[in-house]
């Protein structure tokens, strides 16, 4: 039996409102796109958010748990993200997203199958060695996505040094979530933080989140927020190559973003009592001051890329 294809305008709404109860600090960057752009940015997102949602048995990226079928998950994932980049109706409103993103823009193939490797290194309860591994997780699962996102908001696929700044954002935010969710994923059966970070921190395997070891915790995750500021630092030179709103929204996502791992990074061992977040006010002041940015980014002094940060795959 075909699949019926759905309206643009349908899929639109269903991605909008993914965004919505997925991701506040996304959905309040998305709001300063232009139109068509904002409209992919959804698309996007709400293909990222449900090959998640499928990998990790969650509803909108809460309540991660540890799956007991991860590979049909990722066999699910591949057969339908395939069948959208061949651009044939899927029958699932975020894998109908990708098709539209991808059919609108030059959106390379092997981007989507970047993340989804991510996807396939979590199904294999695979854990970062060094902190390169880490970088590499960082790509597949986030950083990815930056460069994803560049397309959607006009980029070159061939302009490999603006898709490197917007790799680097990808993994800004990844640091953040990773250092924010360290219990989180602890009781999901997942640890991001390096082995190497671990063993110099002398705690043992698996008992990271045990009561003793939380000041050395503290210690790593702040690690995590510095080399999150790095990637942020570096992302935010990619502003002059985008249009005005554009950056307007990337400057504002990194600063809520970064606020995030800051405050992680600020709060030591009680950091994850509760969740961290960032308020409306602070959004909202985060994006007035990007807007001053953003208007301002042509006279940005532009600095190469920091040799010794980690580079995306080519």
């Amino acid at each position: 039996m075909s699949v019926s294809e759905p309206t643009r305008a349908e899929t639109v709404a269903a991605a909008q409102a993914s965004i919505a109860h997925g991701s506040k600090s996304f959905a309040a960057a998305s709001r300063l796109f232009d139109r068509p752009t904002r409209e992919k940015a959804w698309l996007l997102y709400a293909w990222c958010r449900a090959c998640d949602d499928i990998a990790d048995g969650q509803e909108h990226g809460h309540a991660m748990r540890r799956v007991a079928d991860p590979a049909p998950r990722l066999a699910q994932i591949t057969a339908k993200t395939d069948a959208a980049l061949a651009g044939a109706p899927v029958g699932d409103p975020a894998f109908d997203a990708l098709r539209i993103v991808a059919g609108e823009t030059r959106l390379p193939h092997r981007f989507a199958r970047d993340l989804i490797a991510g996807f396939a290194l979590d199904a294999e309860e695979w854990r970062p060695r060094d902190e390169a591994d880490l970088y590499r997780y960082c790509y597949h699962v986030a950083g990815v996505v930056g460069c994803m996102m560049a397309i959607v908001m006009g980029v070159s696929p061939e302009d490999d040094a603006t898709l490197d700044r917007a790799c680097d954002l990808g993994i800004a935010f990844q640091l953040a979530n990773i250092a924010r969710d360290i219990a989180e994923d602890d009781r999901g059966g997942r640890c991001y933080l390096p082995q190497a970070w671990l063993a110099e921190m002398d705690i043992p395997p698996g008992e990271h989140m045990k009561p003793p070891f939380r000041d050395r915790i503290a210690v790593l995750a702040r690690r995590l927020a510095d080399r999150a500021a790095l990637y942020e630092a570096s992302a935010r030179q990619g502003a002059p190559a985008l249009p005005f709103r554009s950056a307007w929204a990337v400057l504002s996502a990194a600063a809520i973003y970064g606020a995030i791992g800051r405050a992680v990074a600020a709060r030591g061992a009680r950091a994850w009592d509760s969740r961290v977040t960032t308020s409306r006010a602070d959004k909202a002041r985060f994006i007035l001051r990007a807007l001053g940015q953003a208007r301002g980014r042509a006279r940005m002094t532009i600095t190469p890329r920091p040799a010794d940060l980690w580079t995306r795959p080519r």
